[in-house]
């Protein structure tokens, strides 16, 4: 992963040995599109007849090779796969300690938990009861309190009643007095003038009426004042009434926020135990997955003692054929000398075939048209190619060629080359800048090798001479965290890492502070799986994104995507839809060991052009290497360097 794309060759030669399963079903649907419609043709014969003792004896060490090759890479298959079983075995024993540990330590937290709550429930019980309690003291109180008032209120009334017709009546004495003293000085008046006195009886009767207006409007004043003085009484008997409705209100809401909180503790009871439940089953899921790698590679180790023992049988038989035709008369034939006369040639027999004698050969050609094509590009299709890129392809390799005559190896040349010819632009190291830390955030979904893939790179960085620190962001997934440790520990880099649960955000975070005081050159964050189709989850991985940049505006400075090469076609919308939320800046295939038709990867290239930094064949920690377009596309299509 560095700028050296120096590769060992033996990682290419386990490249085609274990690249896509499909590569043989390549094979196998280009030799049944040539031969159908094909003709078979002859080549040129060998010129030279060999020596036959010098043929069985390179045969011989051919084979010898072979069988050394074979057994070695068998013990090695045996050692990686006890090796592997090994590791499994620990893993599951750590695991199966640490999930032991946090169901117990789970269990005393719940029962904690269950006990502060049964606490608080009754210590607010006892408080609503005492406010209720005080509620209704308070309320007996204030009813004392305004009947006392009410009855000061009405004695006051009263009162002022009495007061009022006191009045009234010495204002009617005084009046009648007044009167009888103005009818005494108006009966004498009288007496001196008619006139003034019926001025004076005017007089009289007007006075009169302003005396009983007057009484009237006072009469019409106190009953006025009566009736606002009951309104008053009425209305703050009102506001008692609804002040105690409002007491009660309270008391029911204080219950209902009570049966509420004992509601959403359940909840979370049940959500813990949900939790707990999916981590014990994806604990079995690895433990699966491991007993079906051992299985598999169990198996490749018994295939490839099967195929020596077998290539053995066919060499014994050779070497006995070899004999018989040393017997035989067309011996004598093949080796007389140069100034016998020549017979007409003849059919080479097996000896002649082995030893690569000078006979007559053949191959199956096809004329390339339009059936030819479609053919082609339906088995492209099938290896999960895509259909724009396979007719793409298909088209560029037919340019100049259509009519004309191909066989299955030179079909299988040109393909080869036109898929290295898109695969070439996206070969990419992931680049490295002077920026310290360099932040590298690495996202993917479930599944698809995050944590085994940044154990791997950060050995390269290591082994590279840079200061690699990784962050386990993956607080959701059980023994995640343990998982990137163990891988951390391989690769000799330390690992940050938080409770289980806790915000990866907030890890990313100090992560990024810890990497910068530590002078730290590379910080590798790993992120929870997740699926594209989960909007919740996406946007947890944009709030990581968008922490990061609180730290640094700049950050993360590489985004990596891998990718599980068994998804087939669904990894163009993984790409798709993490590049909106993280801006992804290259790929990382993974699993290129397994089922894997691979053609998925030549359809990434051509349709997004992101760079392609590395490529996973295995789970040893020497199983990544950088991507070349060219052994992947022999590897693909099962051509042969000339």
């Amino acid at each position: 992963m560095t700028q050296d794309k120096r590769v060992p060759m033996s990682f290419f030669k386990k490249l085609k040995n274990k690249l896509f399963k499909s590569s043989s079903k390549l094979d196998e649907g280009l030799d049944a599109i040539v031969a159908d419609g094909g003709v078979e043709e002859e080549l040129d014969a060998a010129t030279d007849t060999p020596d036959i003792d010098t043929a069985a004896q390179d045969a011989e060490e051919a084979r010898q090779a072979e069988a050394a090759r074979l057994a070695a890479e068998a013990q090695a298959a045996e050692a990686q796969a006890a090796e592997a079983q090994a590791a499994e075995e620990a893993r599951l024993a750590l695991e199966a300690k640490q999930a032991e540990e946090a169901h117990a330590a789970e269990a005393a937290r719940l029962a904690e938990e269950t006990r502060l709550a049964d606490e608080a429930r009754a210590a607010e019980e006892a408080r609503l009861a005492e406010e209720a309690e005080r509620a209704a003291q308070e309320a007996k109180a204030a009813a004392e309190a305004e009947q006392a008032r009410l009855a000061a209120e009405a004695e006051a009334l009263e009162a002022r009643r009495a007061q009022e017709a006191e009045d009234a009546r010495l204002a009617q004495e005084a009046e009648a007095q007044r009167l009888a003293d103005a009818a005494q000085r108006e009966e004498q008046a009288r007496q001196a003038a008619a006139d003034a006195e019926h001025r004076a009886k005017e007089a009289q009767n007007a006075e009169q009426a302003r005396l009983a207006a007057e009484a009237k409007a006072a009469e019409d004043a106190a009953r006025q004042a009566r009736e606002a003085e009951e309104a008053r009484i009425a209305e703050e008997q009102s506001a008692r009434d609804a002040e105690r409705a409002r007491a009660a209100a309270e008391a029911e809401r204080l219950a209902e926020e009570a049966r509420q909180a004992a509601e959403r503790d359940a909840a979370r009871q049940a959500e813990e135990a949900a939790a707990k439940e999916r981590a014990e089953q994806e604990a079995a899921e690895d433990a699966a997955r491991a007993e079906a790698e051992a299985a598999r590679l169990a198996e490749e180790a018994r295939l490839a003692e099967q195929q020596a023992a077998e290539e053995a049988e066919a060499l014994k038989e050779a070497k006995a054929n070899v004999a018989a035709a040393l017997d035989a008369p067309d011996a004598a034939a093949l080796l007389q000398s140069p100034d016998t006369p020549e017979e007409p040639a003849k059919k080479p027999g097996l000896f002649g075939r082995l030893m690569g004698r000078k006979g007559v050969k053949t191959v199956i050609r096809r004329e390339l048209d339009d059936d030819m094509l479609e053919a082609l590009e339906e088995l492209l299709i099938a290896s999960d190619m895509g259909v724009e890129t396979a007719l793409r392809v298909t088209a560029n390799m037919a340019e100049g060629r259509f009519g004309k005559k191909l066989s299955t190896q030179e079909i299988k040349g040109l393909l080869a080359r036109e898929i290295a010819a898109i695969m070439e632009p996206v070969a990419k190291p992931m680049p490295l800048y002077p920026k310290r830390p360099q932040v590298v955030l690495v996202v993917g979904v479930n599944g698809s090798g995050k944590t085994t893939t940044i154990g791997k790179l950060a050995l390269q960085f290591s082994q590279a001479g840079k200061k690699v620190v990784i962050a386990a962001g993956d607080t959701f997934r059980a023994a995640a965290v343990e998982q990137l440790q163990v891988w951390g520990d391989r690769a000799g880099v330390p690992v940050l890492t938080a409770p289980e649960g806790s915000d990866p955000a907030s890890l990313a975070y100090d992560a990024m502070t810890k990497a910068e005081a530590d002078g730290a050159d590379l910080l590798m964050i790993d992120t929870a799986g997740r699926l594209q189709n989960r909007a919740d989850l996406m946007e947890e991985l944009a709030k990581i994104v968008r922490v990061i940049r609180k730290k640094d505006e700049t950050a993360p400075h590489n985004t990596l995507l891998v990718l599980d090469a068994t998804t087939g076609q669904n990894a163009l919308n993984q790409v798709n839809v993490f590049q909106n939320i993280s801006d992804v800046s290259g790929l990382v295939m993974t699993k290129l060991d397994g089922t894997a038709k691979g053609g998925v990867l030549v359809a990434l290239a051509d349709k997004f052009g992101l760079p392609i930094h590395a490529i996973g064949v295995g789970e040893q920690i020497d199983d990544l290497a950088p991507f070349d377009p060219e052994e992947f596309a022999q590897a693909l299509t099962g051509a042969t360097t000339e």
